[in-house]
C-alpha cells in the first residue's frame, strides 16, 4: 500500500499510524473531520484498539475513499478521515472487526449524503456559482479505471439509489449489508436497486 499524503496520513490519529510508546498515553492526537477544521481529542493509550484500528486502516482505507468517490464526495478524503474519527471515538462500544467495517461504510455514506445537502444548500443560496472543487491525485486514480461515462451517470441519480448501487455491484455488498449501510430495510434496498439499474440503463443509452 501506497504512503497516504499527508492530508490523509494515519498519523494524524494514533490508531492509524505506530501504536506509542506507554510514556505516550494520553497524548493529545489531532484529527481532521469532514468539514477541514483539525480537531483535537485526548484519549487514554490502549494497545488493543490501537493495532485492531491501525489493521483497519490497512485492510480498508482503499475502499472506504472509494465509497465516497463514487457516492459522490467532493472531499473523499476527509470524509473517510472522519469516518475513522468517529470510529475511533466508538471502538469501545464494537470491539469487534466485522461490525467496525460495517460501521465505517455506515458512517462514510451519512457523512457523504451531508456533505452533499450541504454543497446542494450553498450552491442553492450562492450568488455567484460555486467553484467545482479540484479533484485530487488519489481521487482520480481511484476513478481511472472506471468508465468515465458511467460515472458521471452514476452521479446524477437520486442519493438513495446511487447509494445502493455503489454498495451492491463496486462494494460487492449483500441485500442485509447494504440495508445495515443505508439504515434501511432490505425492502428499500431491492426497489432503490431496481430504480438506480433502469434509471442508470436509460442514462447510459441516451450517451450512445
Amino acid at each position: 500500500m501506497r504512503r497516504m499524503s499527508h492530508r490523509t496520513s494515519p498519523v494524524h490519529l494514533t490508531a492509524y499510524g505506530p501504536v506509542p510508546s506507554p510514556a505516550d498515553a494520553g497524548a493529545v492526537a489531532a484529527v481532521p473531520p469532514a468539514g477541514g477544521v483539525p480537531r483535537t481529542v485526548t484519549e487514554p493509550f490502549d494497545r488493543e484498539r490501537d493495532l485492531a484500528l491501525a489493521n483497519l486502516f490497512e485492510a480498508h482505507y482503499t475502499s472506504m475513499l472509494r465509497l465516497a468517490t463514487l457516492l459522490g464526495a467532493d472531499d473523499p478524503e476527509n470524509i473517510v478521515a472522519e469516518a475513522y474519527y468517529q470510529l475511533y471515538r466508538k471502538w469501545r462500544r464494537l470491539r469487534d472487526e466485522d461490525r467496525a467495517e460495517s460501521y465505517l461504510r455506515s458512517v462514510v455514506c451519512n457523512l457523504t449524503r451531508m456533505r452533499i445537502r450541504h454543497l446542494q444548500t450553498v450552491r442553492k443560496h450562492a450568488e455567484s456559482p460555486v467553484t467545482e472543487p479540484v479533484a485530487s491525485a488519489e481521487h482520480a486514480a481511484l476513478l481511472h479505471d472506471d468508465q468515465q461515462a458511467l460515472v458521471a451517470a452514476l452521479r446524477e441519480l437520486p442519493t438513495r439509489q446511487r447509494e445502493a448501487l455503489v454498495l451492491r455491484h463496486w462494494m460487492g455488498l449483500k441485500e442485509t449489508e447494504i440495508a445495515d449501510a443505508m439504515a434501511i430495510s432490505p425492502g428499500s434496498v431491492k426497489t432503490h436497486t431496481s430504480r438506480g439499474i433502469a434509471a442508470l440503463t436509460k442514462a447510459m443509452e441516451a450517451r450512445r
